[in-house]
């Protein structure tokens, strides 16, 4: 069944060709892929919203050889940022290729494969990224310019009552926090709808909380975790406040070198960079 609610009718002819033939490309190949970003959005939500991203998700592993599959289609390819991104490209129009989060935090690997749900777009078979991961992805995006706390809630809202929440629990792990304050707001914005995250699930986080509230002060090193976050807003206390950047640490995948690409990148324009 094709993607659902994803308003596609506005793109150009070529950008339609571009897309349907880079997909059927990838999906002759046979290296696993799925599609996220707005159409999955689309497809979980049933919200439609004019769009010109294609945004599609592969394994660290096979991204060398996507990238060498749409090359040889004709198409640029290039590695924008090595711990998460590439792009491919046709005139001006541009497909992400996704490995990773921004944050070096939400791998790509085999298990998201095992719960997407199977769809179709610009009439190819696709596998679209499941709920559970495209809310743990989204819910770090809280940059200055962008916030996907709307996206985040509007997943919610439509699948929480079908979500896999200790999956969910599990993919957030320390992160929790962040979690928790999504489905605050959550409940902020639709508050006769609350009941579509479970009790036991509030309740965990919850106490969690309070414990760590009766908790004695934080006595480790200085972390800021702010740069999980956004990658701008958090560089003063990096520089200035003696932190430790948190995007360096486990369960982060990122280098020094991987933080000074990305943190060079914060002035080029926000869509030459992010996906969505």
């Amino acid at each position: 069944m094709p993607v659902q609610n994803c308003d596609s009718s506005d793109l150009p002819a070529a950008t339609r060709v571009f897309y349907r033939h880079a997909l059927a490309e990838l999906s002759e190949s046979g290296i696993p892929f799925m599609i996220c970003g707005s159409y999955a959005l689309a497809e979980y939500t049933q919200l439609g919203r004019s769009t010109r991203d294609l945004d599609v998700l592969v394994c660290k592993e096979d991204c060398s050889e996507a990238l060498a599959v749409l090359s040889a289609a004709g198409y640029s390819a290039e590695v924008v940022f090595p711990h998460w991104l590439a792009k491919i490209r046709s005139g001006d129009d541009c497909m992400d290729v996704i490995f990773n989060s921004g944050n070096g935090i939400c791998v790509v690997d085999q298990s998201w494969f095992v719960h997407a749900r199977r769809s179709e777009l610009f009439g190819v078979p696709v596998l679209i990224c499941p709920p559970e991961e495209a809310l743990w992805q989204q819910s770090f995006i809280m940059e200055r310019e962008r916030f996907d706390g709307a996206d985040v809630i509007h997943l919610i809202h439509a699948q929480g009552k079908q979500l896999n929440w200790d999956r969910l629990l599990r993919r957030f792990g320390e992160h929790w926090r962040v979690l928790l304050s999504h489905l605050i707001l959550y409940g902020f914005v639709y508050p006769a709808e609350r009941d579509a995250v479970p009790e036991i699930v509030m309740q965990q986080l919850m106490s969690r909380l309070q414990k760590e509230t009766m908790l004695r002060p934080w006595d480790g090193a200085s972390i800021c975790q702010g740069t999980l976050l956004s990658r701008a807003q958090y560089l003063g206390d990096l520089r200035h406040g003696n932190y430790i950047d948190a995007r360096l640490l486990p369960p982060g995948t990122m280098t020094e070198e991987d933080v000074q690409i990305w943190t060079a990148a914060i002035q080029q324009p926000a869509a030459a960079c992010v996906p969505g």
